[in-house]
């Protein structure tokens, strides 16, 4: 992947102060292959094990008599299925009438979710850091930033470097002024809105779907963790905590992401 070996650092008024080099991870290979798997198996983690009662459906006095001639309760030889079937003092209406089979109503369920089901899906941990450095290098290619959706034509060059006083911000008017003197109010103007989803969503917690903006990476968090957190769509993290997950939300890389001076200077 082709990338500048350098890129100019923004302050917070958007105006150049310097350039600086980039490391190497931004020269690494695009593996989508890797991303996704890195990107499944940390939502795999998330996932609660569910299952039914092992004794679902099979709380039933239903049996099955296979004596033949005609004695009493015999099952044979009444042109009926062989099925554990009710008899004996129970109301007439309930007579022979079929339990526990996967087929009779109120029976267990055929093939019902176990508890013992293993969600988690493993994946190296070599893998796993190609995966991170990867998903790294492709917030560097302006055709995938693109294909995600973001809007940066007023951008001139990707990755976007700022100065470590973008760390210090503590108001979110400060951060959207920040974000608008970057060229990125039409991005901030499209993650704004939303999109209502169907009226079961709503009862399943999810009635809105909301888009995915900029991630921030800091070298640490003096405030602007805080700022960001009534603008939808804007995320920060730490160069050390970086994950699949935040630099390819659904394992799509080319998240539009913000280094800090100090995170690049890491990164190296």
């Amino acid at each position: 992947m082709k990338v500048p070996m350098k890129v100019a650092v923004y302050d917070l008024n958007g105006q150049k102060s310097g350039e600086i080099d980039l490391p190497r991870v931004f020269s690494t290979q695009l593996r989508e292959d890797l991303i996704i798997r890195a990107f499944l198996s940390t939502m795999s983690k998330r996932r609660q094990a569910h299952g039914t009662d092992p004794l679902a459906g099979q709380r039933s006095s239903a049996h099955y008599h296979g004596r033949r001639r005609r004695i009493r309760w015999t099952m044979m030889g009444r042109e009926m299925a062989r099925m554990p079937r009710l008899h004996g003092k129970i109301p007439g209406w309930q007579m022979y009438r079929a339990r526990n089979v996967p087929q009779a109503v109120k029976g267990r369920a055929a093939h019902p979710p176990k508890t013992e089901k293993v969600w988690i899906q493993k994946i190296n941990r070599k893998e796993r850091q190609l995966a991170v450095k990867s998903a790294v290098a492709a917030t560097a290619n302006k055709k995938l930033v693109d294909s995600r959706g973001h809007k940066i034509k007023d951008i001139k060059e990707l990755p976007i470097v700022v100065s470590n006083a973008v760390e210090t911000l503590k108001k979110t008017s400060e951060v959207k002024k920040f974000l608008a003197a970057l060229g990125l109010g039409n991005e901030m103007k499209r993650i704004e809105k939303r999109k209502t989803l169907g009226r079961k969503k709503s009862s399943r917690g999810r009635k809105y779907k909301k888009k995915i903006g900029p991630l921030i990476v800091v070298t640490s968090d003096k405030g602007i963790g805080r700022a960001i957190k009534n603008i939808s769509g804007v995320h920060a993290s730490r160069v050390s905590n970086l994950s699949v997950e935040m630099l390819s939300p659904g394992g799509v890389p080319g998240r539009l992401t913000i280094f800090t001076k100090g995170a690049i200077e890491k990164l190296k």
